[in-house]
């Protein structure tokens, strides 16, 4: 699969009748395989950036281009599940098609064997976060959105499902767009890292991040982390690689 985007802008009108610029140059692609992921400020539209992404939203100036029979798979900022059904039942709503031999395994990579006759109510926000992501992947994507899938866990749950995240697409060729404000989650799980200004949004930087997850250390990171840093603090916009 192969996504092309080039949104020239976006805007609304507020209920006074006034415009307001959402995005504005929003231009980048990505393959199966890649995992791309949008940093910017709190506001700037990144919400905004994945409904259109989706197909949610289709009132902009621009193009996307991406197949159209593509199974989207998607973990929102809160895990959104039905409290009334079952961690098994709400994976198989979202997957009706999935075998028993698929899901077992699903719930076996993200430790959710023993909680999947549980409800919502029971379960810790990280479970359920757990739960959104067994979701998202039970429908074999070919397009994964994660929005802010770490937001309010604490550091050490929020690194076990980095790696969560990084053994399930590892295992499947899927193009997985993460929208984050935390660097760490960036640099640990991008191959290529989108630098958004504040609103209206622009990308200001694409740093391409060659060293593969599996063999990223602390100081790769923190050297790609000071990178990111000059950029925020008023580089010029351009396309490189990590590095060079």
């Amino acid at each position: 699969m192969r996504l092309e985007v080039d949104i020239a802008g976006k805007a609304y009108k507020s209920a006074s009748g006034k415009r307001h610029d959402v995005l504005a140059g929003i231009k980048f692609s990505l393959s199966s395989g890649e995992v791309g992921v949008f940093v910017g400020p709190s506001g700037c539209g990144k919400s905004t950036l994945l409904r259109i992404l989706t197909g949610l939203d289709q009132d902009y100036e621009g193009t996307i281009s991406r197949a159209q029979d593509a199974r989207i798979g998607m973990v929102f900022q809160e895990p959104r599940l039905l409290p009334w059904r079952s961690v098994e039942d709400n994976v198989r709503l979202a997957a009706p098609l999935i075998d028993d031999a698929r899901l077992s395994e699903l719930f076996s990579v993200l430790e959710l064997s023993a909680h999947r006759n549980h409800f919502p109510g029971e379960l810790s926000l990280g479970l359920a976060r757990r739960v959104a992501l067994a979701r998202a992947f039970a429908v074999e994507p070919d397009f994964l959105i994660l929005d802010e899938p770490f937001a309010s866990l604490d550091k050490a749950l929020a690194v076990r499902m980095q790696d969560e995240i990084v053994t399930l697409v590892a295992n499947r060729s899927v193009l997985t767009i993460l929208v984050t404000h935390d660097l760490d989650d960036a640099v640990r799980l991008g191959d290529r890292l989108f630098l958004l200004s504040a609103r209206p949004a622009r990308i200001i930087a694409n740093i391409s991040v060659p060293a593969p997850r599996s063999v990223r250390g602390e100081a790769e990171i923190a050297a790609i982390k000071a990178e990111i840093a000059q950029w925020t603090n008023g580089g010029r916009a351009e396309q490189r690689p990590h590095g060079q």
